[in-house]
């Protein structure tokens, strides 16, 4: 154990130290990568963490995501790096998990109880006979009365200002007898670095330190994949039950019988399913066949615009109302032929309502080309398809919302994964700048992406320039500019990318912004 919280806390300080060798006034590239692998390497060396196929996998998965970092060098591989890392320490630490949720849950636990963990470390720390226990058991005493007097002090302060006055001069005073005492060690080392310093020795002892209390993964043990027929207990009741009803009376809190949800039910999904019907009527006549697009030009392309966000959220809408009405006993239900063919009709009738998504979505990529917006509306699509399909997984073969939560979450996280190896800035310029015949190109748009297209753009600088619209003419377009500003603004793009390769060091190099500099002859 002594071993054991010597090794950490070290770590913890050299993780520091890494970390502000690292990053200090560089860009995130190849040293999020070295990061990785201390940390990596200290996980594995920890003799807390059981060396299982878990850990393994979600290690070398976390190692790639920071190989993709230094690769492509985009903002979804960034994400992917920060979720892989969450998840190795979630899975890692806490191997027993299932989901990728309690995962996030775990980590943020860590990163909240840090101090404590690393008190607790601290107080376990021996050199020889020497101890630091002692001198411990008379910090925790004063460790949470000092967090809440801070706590405090802040909201009187935000209360009275005569008392955040006299806060302020205190806290100055204070501030002030310490640099009078400690100012000599700054004077080579800038205090702000120190700071830099201190950030990074919190970062890494949330990463290595385990958060000692696992009770909630107990909790998560008990949940099943399967559902079981529970007989109700009308007559029990909860805290959250007794606050609803001080408000709404029996309302909403009064427990329907079975036959009166299962009547319920069928009301519901049969009115959903008339409506969407109708909504889906509309759309495959206008949409998928075109007839009613002069009826609809006024408005056409609002609707395209404004109405794929509504239709997203109603089908996740719709996905919440099945798992609400096919949560307990109604699956169990002997006359419950009815209402399962009803919301399967309602499930393929969401289906093509997303269907409906695509084609929209499709008519803004026919006309004005890809934009991130766009093309995230079809990841959001295939989503929701996929969320459909887990949902009629669970009505069919009676599973639990716990069933839709870990399989959503573990596909979520591989696809997030297989659209982080799409350099999707390159592929959006190249794509929009090869239909430049047939859709509309929007220069500023294309000049808004990072600096990995500069090369793409240079080689197509005559495309640079205001198109005009040539369908869905009531778009409304912003001020047109000529071709000569959009050429001085690429060389200012050029120029500013120049600066800031010059300005870092090896350990911002990623393979991104070296084929660009090496396009432009930059050293």
């Amino acid at each position: 154990m002594k071993n054991k919280s010597n090794l950490l806390l070290l770590s913890a300080l050299l993780g520091g130290l890494l970390f502000s060798f690292l990053f200090w006034e560089e860009r995130l590239a190849l040293n999020l990568l070295i990061y990785s692998v201390y940390l990596l390497t200290i996980t594995y060396l920890n003799p807390e963490v059981i060396k299982s196929t878990k850990l393994h996998i979600y290690g070398s998965v976390h190692l790639f995501t920071a190989i993709l970092v230094v690769v492509n060098n985009s903002d979804l591989t960034l994400v992917s790096y920060y979720i892989s890392m969450i998840m190795f320490i979630g899975f890692g630490h806490h191997q027993q998990l299932r989901t990728v949720f309690m995962a996030f849950f775990a980590t943020a636990l860590q990163m909240i109880t840090v101090p404590f963990n690393a008190i607790k470390a601290l107080s376990e720390v021996s050199i020889g006979n020497f101890n630091l226990k002692p001198v411990f058991k008379i910090i925790k005493y004063v460790f949470i009365p000092l967090i809440i007097v801070i706590i405090f002090t802040t909201l009187y302060s935000a209360a009275s200002s005569v008392f955040d006055h006299y806060t302020e001069l205190i806290l100055t005073n204070i501030a002030d007898f310490f640099k009078n005492i400690f100012g000599f060690l700054f004077e080579d080392l800038s205090i702000e670095r120190f700071i830099h310093f201190c950030f990074g020795l919190v970062i890494t002892a949330s990463l290595i330190f385990t958060f000692f209390d696992k009770s909630f993964i107990k909790i998560e043990l008990e949940c099943k994949e399967k559902l079981i027929r529970i007989r109700r207990n009308l007559k029990q009741t909860s805290v959250l039950n007794e606050l609803a009803s001080a408000f709404t009376g029996s309302l909403l809190t009064k427990k329907l019988a079975l036959k009166t949800e299962y009547i319920t039910a069928i009301i519901s999904f049969g009115a959903l399913n008339l409506l969407l019907l109708f909504l889906n009527g509309i759309d495959i006549w206008w949409l998928w066949l075109g007839n009613g697009k002069n009826l609809a030009e006024t408005n056409y392309s609002a609707e395209l615009h404004d109405g794929t966000n509504v239709l997203i959220f109603s089908i996740i809408l719709a996905m919440a109302i099945i798992v609400y009405f096919f949560r307990g006993n109604l699956n169990f239900y002997s006359k419950g032929k009815l209402i399962r063919i009803l919301a399967f009709a309602w499930m393929i009738q969401n289906f093509v309502l997303i269907i409906s998504v695509i084609v929209r979505d499709a008519h803004y990529i026919e006309f004005y080309g890809l934009t991130h917006k766009r093309i995230g509306v079809l990841v959001f699509a295939l989503l929701c398809s996929i969320g459909l399909i887990t949902v009629y997984i669970k009505i069919a073969n009676q599973k639990t919302l716990f069933y839709l939560l870990k399989t959503n979450g573990n596909i979520w996280f591989v696809l997030l994964l297989t659209f982080s190896l799409i350099n999707w800035d390159v592929f959006i310029a190249k794509y929009n700048l090869a239909k430049s015949d047939v859709i509309s190109i929007d220069a500023q748009y294309l000049l808004s992406l990072s600096d990995k297209t500069l090369p793409v753009l240079d080689k197509n600088r005559a495309k640079l320039h205001f198109t005009p619209g040539t369908d869905l003419s009531y778009r409304t377009y912003p001020s047109p500019e000529t071709a000569e500003f959009y050429q001085k603004q690429l060389d200012q793009r050029i120029g500013f990318f120049k600066e800031r390769y010059e300005e870092v060091s090896w350990l911002s190099w990623n393979f991104q912004d070296w084929k660009t500099a090496e396009y432009f002859g930059i050293k």
